[in-house]
């Protein structure tokens, strides 16, 4: 119905960089390796950061003593105050006394309040840096194939471009395999010959007599000015290890059951139908007739729509009169 060329692509694909700059101190991978989502890919130097690591967990850890001994110190300064306000009821002590304890007592709930914070603030410091030693671990951010290795030990990754050509960008592209499709440009005039899940045959160019059933995903809703084309995406009904991203792709679409159908069917007047124990007409040939048996798919007013008998272009008798023979000769109005 209607052929086109495109090219395998992965709706999935991803080149890998780190969050952060650094240097890289391990790779782990290796061009065609399959990993998974999560695996460890690459380490980038982490000596300076675990440094900070260790400065922000002795300072939590610092900060967690010194709210302890403030609890303590609360605690005496709270039996502090009760007894000096007994002392004060029996007139013992002064109301200076009790004052001095009640100051004590807030002043110490106020220290333990601001070193609590510190406590927070210092917790945070040693999550930030957990976080800091994380972002230098490489992870696949899903399972793929490894398609290209850009990085080696030694070299520096930047997320961005620094550095001139000095600085990489990525450690290495995954290709998510299982995400294979193909992408063609069809011209816009034939576009109304594709719709969504129409049926596809593609041919790799690399395996010339291998046909792969395919289906249309769908028709991307916008065209190409300058090229005229709409781009249409096709999934395979089933992958192959054959099949590889950037292949070179050849497709055809097929015709629906319903529209083979519709186009195979012959329409005829109605009036050219007689039924002699079948549905025939009368076939004109060179001046003369011919009775021709045929399947009749369905009558529609004045048109009947005929399956096989008659092909496209032969002309028929209409409203035949009785008595007409094969071998009849007859005038063409």
């Amino acid at each position: 119905m209607l052929n086109a060329s495109g090219y395998v692509t992965a709706r999935r694909q991803a080149t890998v960089s780190s969050k952060v700059t650094g240097k890289v101190v391990e790779v782990l991978i290796e061009e065609g390796m399959t990993v998974e989502g999560g695996q460890v890919l690459a380490r980038l130097d982490l000596s300076n950061t675990e440094v900070s690591l260790r400065l922000a967990q002795a300072q939590a850890a610092a900060a967690r003593a010194a709210l302890e001994e403030t609890r303590v110190r609360l605690r005496e300064s709270k039996l502090d105050l009760d007894r000096t306000r007994e002392l004060v009821a029996g007139e013992v002590a002064s109301q200076a006394d009790l004052d001095r304890a009640e100051a004590q007592y807030d002043s110490t709930q106020a220290r333990l309040a601001r070193q609590g914070d510190e406590a927070a603030v210092a917790e945070r410091q040693v999550a930030f840096w957990r976080q800091e030693v994380e972002d230098r671990i490489i992870r696949a951010p899903f399972a793929g194939v490894v398609v290209s290795k850009n990085a080696q030990p030694g070299e520096m990754i930047s997320p961005v471009s620094a550095g001139g050509g000095f600085t990489r960008t990525g450690i290495c592209t995954i290709v998510d395999m299982s995400s294979l499709e193909i992408e063609v440009d069809v011209n816009e005039a034939y576009i109304n010959r594709v719709s969504a899940g129409q049926s596809v045959d593609a041919t790799l160019d690399a395996y010339p007599d291998w046909k792969i059933p395919a289906r249309v995903i769908a028709i991307v809703p916008t065209a190409d000015r300058q090229r005229a084309t709409v781009r249409v995406r096709i999934g395979f009904d089933e992958l192959d290890p054959r099949i590889l991203p950037d292949m070179g792709v050849k497709v055809g679409f097929q015709e629906n059951a319903v529209e083979a159908r519709a186009r195979a069917l012959v329409t005829v007047p109605a009036g050219a139908l007689w039924e002699d124990g079948d549905d025939v007409v009368w076939v004109v040939a060179d001046g003369t007739v011919e009775r021709r048996a045929v399947s009749v798919e369905e009558v529609r007013g004045r048109e009947a729509l005929l399956a096989a008998g008659l092909s496209p272009g032969e002309r028929v008798v209409v409203e035949a009169p009785e008595g007409l023979k094969e071998g009849d000769a007859v005038e063409e109005m």
